[in-house]
């Protein structure tokens, strides 16, 4: 009996109350200003905005809807975690819907999104550039460089990627193939979190 079967696998027990994320790709582009991204859908039409809160002394990444209202938070365990989980609490309910923890290394770039009452793994997002994984921690210009990610569910299976793109502002496509165990809320919070934290 594999982890994953021993705990919930229905991606509906981690949906989010105030979005309804249907579509299988989303584009992130971070706007002008510093950690500040915008979210669409396959039509177009801004479905998310996040924008990290300054001078916090925990990390925090509050979310809104495309008419402006409030969606979800994401924010650090720990004071100025650098490696550590971070917390997406629903505005509508107050509740914890998921964590994603940071596992790190000097040549991946791994994320996993966990339940967060059991720590069950949910899914994982993975660097698939070992090499530019390292240089983004070494060199500052290698940030200049789009990072690729590859999504997998809690079995290993490959769900989706995190396509990043050559543009002024940092922006990625989030893709995901098959989303039936994965919650799609996390992994685009996620696209946001990872560069605005990889690029600090």
């Amino acid at each position: 009996m594999t982890e994953s079967s021993v705990f919930p696998s229905d991606s509906d027990a981690y949906d989010i109350s105030t979005v309804d994320l249907a579509d299988d790709r989303y584009e992130v582009k971070q706007s002008a200003i510093r950690n500040k991204y915008a979210v669409r859908d396959s039509a177009g039409d801004v479905v998310l905005r996040g924008k990290q809160k300054m001078f916090k002394l925990k990390e925090e990444f509050p979310f809104v809807t495309g008419d402006g209202e409030d969606a979800f938070t994401v924010k650090a365990g720990g004071i100025m975690d650098v490696a550590g989980s971070y917390a997406i609490r629903d505005a509508g309910t107050g509740e914890e819907v998921v964590v994603l923890d940071e596992e790190f290394s000097l040549f991946v770039e791994n994320w996993t999104v966990r339940d967060p009452e059991t720590g069950a793994p949910l899914a994982t997002i993975r660097s698939k550039n070992k090499l530019l994984s390292a240089l983004r921690h070494l060199v500052g210009l290698a940030n200049l460089v789009p990072n690729k990610y590859e999504i997998f569910d809690a079995d290993g299976g490959h769900v989706g990627d995190i396509e990043g793109k050559f543009s002024l502002r940092d922006a990625y496509t989030v893709t995901i193939d098959d989303a039936s165990d994965v919650p799609k809320e996390a992994v685009v919070a996620a696209a946001c979190i990872l560069d605005a934290l990889e690029n600090k």
